[in-house]
């Protein structure tokens, strides 16, 4: 049963001058919008008709797409258009991502904080590793500059790699069927391209030029995006070139309290002091942190289509993008906790505090009259200058794509193809140690930030536990490559259900590599007199928006630091117990069969899996010595699915999909090694996970009660095995601070069982006179049923799933006429489990982002636009929770608001 249903009939309902504001808007520096008529794509069934179009002519045309490929498909997805990415501040697609029901996103790979951009996504709060993202259908590899995804990463996709202006169309899959490509154990996220035969006119040219106005750095950088499409009067050939080029000045102030708490010492001046606070939690280390960056992202896709003939379509696209994000982060750490709660010496009538729920509120220190020789080896504070020079990622691929199609009956498709990812970090620290002048701090609970007082704070001084400066920090570098084939089928029947059945086979080979390379000191640098003292400067005054003190505090410049460390410190020596490589080849074959009845359709299916992980991994050996150890584990999984969809009347769809589905670990979590050298504690990758398989049902409810609208519900269940949470224990591995092999507590991912269960609400709806709204509401409750020794869920029976937000929705409203179009939204998602560290757990609190988008049409090939992202300066906060204690406050970041006007031209 056929369902072509189209916009072209709102296409013709507007003026020329609207629909020509909507092609206008497909240049746009912040989106990829539709061209003047673009091609849909046939909507998620077996028999769609290629030849059928819808014509993207604004925010309800576009609207009316997104749903009917929607309402048109079998299985449960989420479509979003160019323009629904248009007409949003979205710099990436993960930003528009976020406003679709179920899904997540988070503005960094970790726990390393929020940088004022969505950087990964992942469905029904699960962890991003277990949703699978593809690039027309095909593997899609990316890099991170950040040294902790680096090492502990390898199957999320970052999305800060992706710009807007790439995409025709993203597909959610919720729900699986067959022919999708395993490795999604919650779903599929599909971006796709536009295609150079698809474009209407034979030449077609789109250019935006604006800037970007960041609030926290007061800087403005350009945002110049472009395209050009070519295609010959018998539309046999085509050829499609964009690029991009976006900087953005990046200033982050922040507070970050969780960087060392640990128990007070039975023997220290704190528990002398405190009666009764021996083993409860003290702050050792943490204070005021200024996060600066400088984002370059550049490149562009090249297409080429060809039709040799009627029956043969052959793609060729190549993909570049990359980030240059040199950073600097500026630690002024207190100390104070460190000294009075690890060890004793000090004396306790000088120390004053308060002790209560587990965890030592406050604490005071005075220096007291003739300190001496207690002093001198004491410190109030450290000042460390953790620069990265080289900070960048990549993304990379090469696909060709060919469809056949032999008779009536009969077509074949296929694509061949590589995509290769890196993430390459240069890091070194200027760490400086001060003297001791007293000080402490004050807690008002985990929702506000940390009150420090540190007597000097504003001026340089060195001395304490050491008098000269020091550094650590290493080169870090990972390749991710997969190569790729695949042929698929479809052969049409005349049977009285089953309309046709398709079959293929895929055959790839994932790699990862990563090396890491040590910083060494020379001499010259443990000189204080070789300290780049013409680069001193201080914190800036936005660290008053945080509500804690820290403004004014000295700090050396992100310039002075990297001079400072090319002239005193090298890269040399392999870090061996952090290298690895590993090979994956996987093998897959699948059938489904489409079937349509009066009133009910759908697809069932099998896909067989076989994969082989091959983890080389250098570990010591009995004589102290680094050798590389080979584990290998294959495994065959057989990943069922079925899907229906129930026309219940003319405009009400019921929906039901059971699915089996697999996701294997992060390539990271098998061999990475993640280490605090001061904590002496970190994460070991577990060589022997074996892949999350997941048991999928769906239910859901969709109403098409008017035009451009439209009313859903459902609800959904996962039951996961080989979930993968960390469990600890106690390892030797070599300590760069101290330069000497030594115990680390670590966490080691563990696999485990799991559930996740939740509902999903949605409504849009365009109202007369060219308004708009929309809303959608999810709820998750995801939960470890395993009980890991050692892991959290273990040992306090906290089993929350890292990444699960209880609740979160989206509020938008939009209006457009012949001249002027507008929108607005807030998202918001609830607290998460971000991640664990020895016996506590970081969770990430709640937050909203407040963004606009305003444009107007100057003529008819010429219109400007103005949009606001995170214009209510949203506040990422975390939280640090720990068995028998009361939450303490965990990081404070706050990156300011972001304006952005372009200029946009079409011909």
């Amino acid at each position: 049963m056929k369902r072509n249903l189209t916009a072209s009939s709102t296409a013709r309902n507007l003026t020329p001058i609207a629909a020509a504001v909507a092609m206008l808007m497909a240049g746009a520096s912040f989106s990829a919008h539709a061209q003047d008529a673009v091609a849909a794509k046939p909507a998620a069934t077996a028999d769609a008709d290629d030849s059928q179009t819808v014509v993207v002519t604004g925010i309800r045309a576009s609207l009316q797409q997104s749903l009917n490929q929607k309402r048109n498909s079998d299985s449960l997805v989420e479509v979003i258009t160019a323009e629904d990415v248009g007409k949003m501040p979205d710099k990436n697609i993960a930003d528009s991502l976020q406003r679709v029901p179920g899904v997540s996103v988070a503005a960094a790979g970790g726990n390393e904080g929020s940088f004022g951009e969505n950087d990964r996504v992942a469905l029904r709060g699960t962890p991003f590793g277990l949703t699978l993202t593809t690039f027309n259908g095909h593997s899609v590899s990316s890099g991170d500059w950040f040294a902790d995804n680096i090492i502990g990463g390898g199957r999320s996709v970052s999305f800060s790699l992706f710009p807007s202006e790439l995409i025709g169309r993203v597909t959610v899959h919720k729900g699986s069927q067959a022919n999708l490509l395993e490795g999604g154990a919650q779903g599929v996220i599909d971006i796709e391209s536009r295609k150079p035969l698809d474009f209407k006119k034979q030449i077609t040219g789109q250019v935006s030029l604006g800037a970007v106005y960041s609030s926290n750095s007061g800087k403005k950088d350009p945002q110049v995006s472009g395209m050009i499409n070519w295609k010959n009067d018998t539309s046999t050939m085509g050829v499609m070139l964009q690029g991009f080029y976006q900087k953005r000045k990046l200033s982050r102030v922040g507070q970050e309290n969780g960087v060392w708490y640990d128990a007070v010492a039975a023997d220290s001046a704190v528990a002398g002091a405190l009666p009764g606070s021996a083993g409860g939690r003290v702050n050792y280390m943490g204070g005021t942190a200024w996060f600066e960056q400088e984002r370059t992202r550049k490149g562009g896709l090249i297409d080429v289509q060809i039709k040799p003939s009627s029956a043969l379509t052959l793609d060729f696209s190549l993909f570049h993008s990359e980030l240059d994000a040199p950073n600097i982060n500026h630690n002024f750490i207190q100390t104070v906790g460190l000294e009075t709660g690890s060890k004793g010496g000090y004396p306790v009538g000088n120390i004053t505090g308060t002790y209560k729920g587990g965890i030592v509120t406050g604490l005071h220190t005075t220096v007291p009259a003739n300190c001496g020789a207690i002093c001198a080896g004491y410190s109030s504070a450290v000042q460390e200058e953790f620069s990265r020079p080289v900070a960048e990622s990549k993304s990379d691929f090469f696909n060709v794509d060919a469809k056949y199609r032999v008779n009536d009956r009969l077509t074949f498709s296929g694509k061949v193809g590589t995509t290769k990812g890196v993430g390459n970090t240069e890091s070194g620290a200027l760490g400086v140690w001060m003297p001791w002048t007293g000080g402490g701090y004050t807690q008002n609970g985990a929702s506000h930030g940390v009150i420090y007082d540190t007597p000097g704070a504003d001026k340089f001084s060195i001395g304490g536990r050491q008098a000269t400066p020091y550094t650590y920090g290493s080169h870090v570098t990972a390749n991710d490559k997969e190569t790729y084939g695949q042929i698929d089928g479809i052969l049409k029947l005349d049977l009285p259900a089953i309309s046709s059945v398709e079959f293929g086979a895929r055959v790839a080979e994932h790699k990862r590599d990563l090396t890491a390379i040590g910083i060494v000191a020379k001499p010259s640098l443990g000189v204080t007199a070789n300290l780049p003292m013409n680069g001193l400067t201080s914190f800036p005054s936005n660290f008053n928006d945080l509500g804690v003190n820290g403004a004014g505090y000295w700090t050396f410049s992100q310039a002075s630091v990297n001079k400072w460390l090319k002239e005193n410190a090298t890269y040399e020596g392999n870090l061996r117990q952090s290298e690895f490589n590993i090979k994956e080849p996987t093998q897959s074959v699948y059938a489904m069969a489409n079937f349509s009845t009066e009133g009910l359709s759908g697809n069932f299916g099998v896909r067989y899996v076989h994969t082989k992980e091959d983890v080389n991994r250098y570990e010591l050996n009995p004589a102290a010595q680094y050798e590389i150890k080979n584990y290998t584990n294959t495994y065959n999984d057989f990943l069922p699915s079925a899907n229906f969809r129930l026309d219940v009347t003319k405009d009400i769809i019921g929906r039901f999909g059971i699915s089996r589905t697999m996701a294997r670990p992060e390539l990271g979590m098998m061999a990475g090694l993640d280490l605090r050298d001061n904590q002496l504690d970190g994460n070991a990758g577990n060589p022997n996970l074996r892949p999350i398989r997941s048991n999928n049902a769906d239910v859901g409810v969709e109403w098409y009660f008017a035009p451009k609208s439209m009313v859903s519900a459902g609800i959904f269940y996962s039951s996961l095995d080989g979930y993968v949470t960390y469990g600890k224990g106690v390892t030797t591995f070599y300590n760069q601070l101290q330069n000497k092999f030594t115990q680390y507590e670590v966490g080691t991912p563990t696999n485990t069982t799991a559930e996740v269960k939740g509902l999903e609400l949605a409504y849009v709806q365009a109202l007369p006179a060219g308004f708009g709204v929309n809303a959608n509401y999810t709820y998750t409750d995801g939960k470890e049923t395993g009980n890991v020794k050692g892991s959290p869920c273990g040992d306090s029976g906290e089993c929350t799933m890292i990444g699960t937000s209880k609740s979160a929705y989206n509020l938008g409203a939009f209006f457009e006429n012949a001249k002027f179009s507008a929108r607005l939204t807030y998202s918001y998602r609830s607290e998460f489990l971000n991640g664990t560290s020895r016996r506590s757990a970081a969770y990430q609190a709640g937050i909203g982002s407040l963004s606009a988008s305003i444009a107007y049409q100057l003529t008819e090939n010429l219109a400007i636009t103005l949009d606001g992202k995170d214009l209510n300066n949203p506040l990422s906060r975390s939280i640090i929770k720990t068995a028998g204690a009361d939450d303490m406050p965990g990081a404070f970041y706050k990156n300011g608001r972001q304006i952005y006007l372009a200029l946009q031209g079409k011909m």
